[in-house]
């Protein structure tokens, strides 16, 4: 089990949270970015660089992934993609992408994309607040207490 991370658009405090559960749990984290990230000295937690360009972290990602592994990311086209091979993805905000939902939460993303583009809809997401950095903490904690239990 391996954890990847979406870094570019990644806040410092899931970042945080990462590391520690990193050490705790004994698990690899890496983060994938188009920019240098600074990450504590572990050899379970690395960064990737990766070339600039749209979508290039997005796209290491999936190539390195595998069946079992999460993916922390904001990023539902990347999410859909990692679920295809047996992945889960886990956002910020704490919501776990699955083969149940990340289809629909695709489609739902593509319409919302419409709308905004057609002028129909302004604004994003509100900040991460404390209510998102404690649902993040406790789907993480139960998705690595689940992972580990079966390995």
């Amino acid at each position: 089990m391996h954890i990847w991370v979406d870094a570019d658009a990644c806040p410092n405090v899931i970042k945080e949270i990462l590391f520690k559960a990193a050490l705790r749990r004994e698990v690899p984290v890496t983060l994938v970015a188009n920019a240098f990230l600074s990450v504590p000295p572990s050899p379970l937690i690395k960064a990737v660089q990766v070339a600039s360009g749209f979508d290039e972290a997005d796209k290491e990602i999936v190539r390195l992934v595998k069946s079992g592994d999460l993916v922390i990311t904001a990023d539902i086209p990347l999410a859909n993609a990692i679920v295809d091979k047996g992945a889960t993805g886990l956002n910020p905000r704490g919501e776990l992408y699955t083969e149940d939902n990340v289809k629909g939460l695709l489609r739902m993303r593509n319409l919302m994309e419409e709308l905004r583009s057609g002028g129909m809809v302004s604004g994003g997401p509100a900040p991460l607040g404390p209510k998102d950095k404690q649902e993040f903490t406790n789907q993480l904690d139960r998705f690595l207490t689940r992972s580990l239990r079966k390995g």
